[in-house]
């Protein structure tokens, strides 16, 4: 935004160094990133960049870390890539079985996590909803207390239900994931709500339609570009945890998140930094798909508004 031309000099360099600021702090926010994607292409079993890829040598660059994704963990990762060893990475390659972990978990955390956050959000817009500030800051509280206290929390209560033995694969991570994501669900779907006129209700019960139908026909296609905003914010969050699964899964339930942090202990890789990458590419997609959701939901309400 330009400065007008009536601009004081002090506003001129205020102007500037409010500029310069948000710049520095933009800078700050995404060297980790500027860092993390080159290196992840490094050809050399380092975590710093080398001399051919300050030159940018062709040979200071390789795809090896990023093939390591699917070899570590293989029988027979040497072997002729034809159908078997295909089948030997789908079988055994370590870091596909936890991304797949993580993806099952993520799916089933988001589905609890839309369903009860969306009904949360519902029963909250209602003016005649008593006390409604509470139950709201009750709801939003994972967001604010101390992951690590939470954790603990669910540790010492799964121990007391003995959940373990309930045979339900994932089902203790699955319930902290979503316990995690429904915040974000009751946010961006009260969000969405604000701007909701709930005339459109009214009208549908004029004309006959039962509440099922109204929420369906009615609500519902209006308020779902908040509903899919926080699904993802919720599926991001559980995708991306590690506090929880450390405190409350088993031995065998490994997600892409707890194997980076045991490749980080035992056995540093740059392949980590190739999950990283990857992870990072998949958060600005989910991002600009927030995104674009966000500038629907507001084209809706401004053609419902007129």
């Amino acid at each position: 935004m330009a400065l007008p031309i009536y601009a004081s000099p002090l506003e001129k360099v205020w102007h500037w160094t409010y500029k310069a600021i948000c710049t520095a702090i933009f800078i700050f926010l995404i060297a980790p990133i500027l860092i993390v994607i080159p290196l992840s292409f490094n050809a050399e079993p380092y975590f710093t960049f080398t001399e051919k890829m300050l030159s940018f040598d062709p040979e200071g660059y390789s795809l090896r870390w990023y093939d390591r994704l699917l070899t570590f963990g293989m029988q027979a990762p040497d072997a002729p890539r034809d159908w078997s060893w295909w089948r030997d990475v789908l079988a055994n390659a370590t870091w596909l079985d936890v991304a797949w972990n993580s993806i099952i978990i993520g799916f089933f955390s988001t589905i609890l996590a839309t369903g009860l956050g969306t009904l949360a959000a519902l029963g909250l817009s209602r003016s005649e909803m008593p006390w409604r500030r509470s139950i709201m800051a009750v709801l939003i509280s994972p967001m604010i207390v101390p992951i690590i206290i939470t954790a603990t929390g669910l540790f010492f209560f799964y121990s007391k239900i003995e959940i373990q033995k309930w045979g339900v694969p994932y089902l203790g991570i699955i319930m902290a994931h979503a316990t995690l994501g429904i915040p974000f669900v009751i946010i961006t779907v009260t969000a969405t709500l604000s701007g909701f006129d709930h005339s459109l209700s009214r009208a549908a019960a004029s004309l006959g339609a039962n509440p099922r139908t109204t929420f369906f026909k009615v609500i519902m296609p209006l308020i779902l570009p908040g509903v899919v905003s926080g699904a993802l914010f919720a599926f991001v969050t559980s995708f991306d945890e590690v506090v929880m699964v450390l405190f409350i899964a088993g031995h065998d339930e490994q997600t892409i998140p707890r194997q980076m942090w045991n490749g980080i202990r035992e056995q540093i890789s740059p392949a980590i930094l190739a999950v990283a990458t990857i992870l990072v590419v998949v958060s600005i997609a989910l991002l600009a798909t927030v995104e674009i959701l966000r500038r629907r939901s507001e084209k809706l309400r401004g053609v419902t508004a007129g």
